[in-house]
């Protein structure tokens, strides 16, 4: 297993478990099944294994499965509060005790606050007292590292960690999605603060191997050095200096094995320009359904009226290219989940974005268009939702 280090030096695996996908079995998770998986991820020097107060019987799952075995100082647990649950100060508590509970342990190695979006968010958290209450759990130890989990455009993210002295942070970063949410930019921008990341979805939820198109597949298959999907995903993940650690959602030992072979092989800079360029033609056949030829260069942002012009155009695509329901839970992590909402229908077409846009895109056309297909009645029951149950 190969490690690299966190922002005070200790060994993280490049490797991380994502705890979010554990098989069910009549309606709950297979422990004997999860067990097996992480102890088989365990046993090959994986050490940092990441969940969430709202991933459904995950927490309490990997809290007995690491008591059982003995291995709890031995690895390193991410989880993350609910912040968008949270209505005072309380709250917080409230939620961490019941969380260091279901872990079976006193303190969390690294804990985010989940799904933070926006700066205006963490401001609503801090005049609750959140920094303080961070504070304090680091000083009497019940916290290691502070960090946050992100969904967003590049611009918010660079904000974001600008914020505070965070320690680490999360986020959605894979060869297709390069150029969306915080993307190259937002890595580059963490790592140049000496902010660790750590990357999700790095197999964009499984698109990246089960629903490649035709073409993208005959890419690899014809391609010279003979890597599987998977790995050529993560591959160019660990290619880049500034990626801490991958996760990913292993639900079989088969899978466990395979990701651990490559993480063991896998360096820094082994990628060669005509590897970098068989990913980019993967890219442009994964794409070839687009609807806007946006290329995420973020030129027509700011919008003045917070339109993710960008964020919706990918997420516009991905109804062509993924599917209606991919489509719709990208937009509204992307539009919703915030304190201020970024949706197409803010747009009031004054064409600023035009004059800036390299390719000539008509984007209020676009937005419209964008508009019809993604906001529909459960798009805006989703939002209604948000503002009466979820603070940001």
């Amino acid at each position: 297993m190969e490690y690299r280090l966190d922002k005070y030096g200790n060994k993280i695996s490049v490797l991380g478990f994502g705890c979010m996908r554990f098989t069910q079995k009549a309606g709950k998770i297979d422990f004997e099944k999860a067990e097996k998986e992480l102890m088989t991820a365990y046993e090959a020097g994986v050490n940092y294994y990441d969940t969430a107060y709202i991933y459904t019987g995950s927490e309490a799952t990997i809290g007995e499965i690491f008591e059982k075995n003995g291995i709890r100082e031995k690895i390193n647990i991410a989880t993350k509060l609910p912040h968008y649950m949270i209505k005072k100060n309380e709250d917080a508590e409230k939620y961490f005790k019941e969380e260091l509970k279901r872990l079976r342990t006193d303190h969390v190695d690294y804990y985010l606050m989940h799904m933070l979006n926006d700066v205006k968010s963490w401001e609503r958290l801090k005049a609750l007292g959140i920094d303080k209450w961070i504070e304090e759990k680091r000083a009497n130890g019940e916290i290691k590292q502070i960090g946050f989990s992100y969904h967003g455009n590049s611009d918010g993210f660079c904000k974001l960690i600008d914020a505070y002295d965070w320690d680490f942070c999360q986020i959605q970063y894979n060869y297709l999605d390069e150029n969306s949410q915080a993307g190259r930019v937002g890595l580059k921008y963490a790592a140049s603060k000496g902010i660790p990341v750590i990357i999700m979805e790095p197999l964009r939820g499984g698109k990246l191997v089960n629903n490649l198109p035709e073409k993208a597949k005959k890419l690899f298959e014809n391609y010279k050095v003979k890597h599987t999907p998977a790995e050529w995903a993560f591959r160019w993940l660990w290619n880049q200096p500034e990626v801490t650690c991958v996760l990913s959602g292993m639900n079989s030992t088969e899978m466990v094995e395979e990701n651990v072979k490559n993480a063991a092989t896998s360096k820094v800079g082994e990628l060669t320009d005509d590897d970098e360029n068989l990913l980019k033609e993967v890219v442009k056949a994964i794409n070839e359904k687009m609807k806007v030829g946006c290329t995420g260069c973020r030129y027509c942002m700011p919008c003045p009226k917070n339109v993710d012009i960008p964020g919706t155009f990918a997420a516009y695509n991905s109804r062509y290219a993924d599917g209606k329901f991919s489509a719709l839970r990208e937009y509204m992590m992307c539009t919703l989940l915030r304190k201020d909402f970024t949706s197409a229908s803010n747009c009031i077409e004054c064409g600023k974005c035009e004059q800036h846009c390299p390719q000539k895109i008509e984007i209020r056309k676009e937005l419209k268009n964008a508009r019809k297909e993604l906001e529909g009645p459960v798009y805006k029951i989703a939002s209604k939702f948000v503002h009466l149950f979820f603070k940001y």
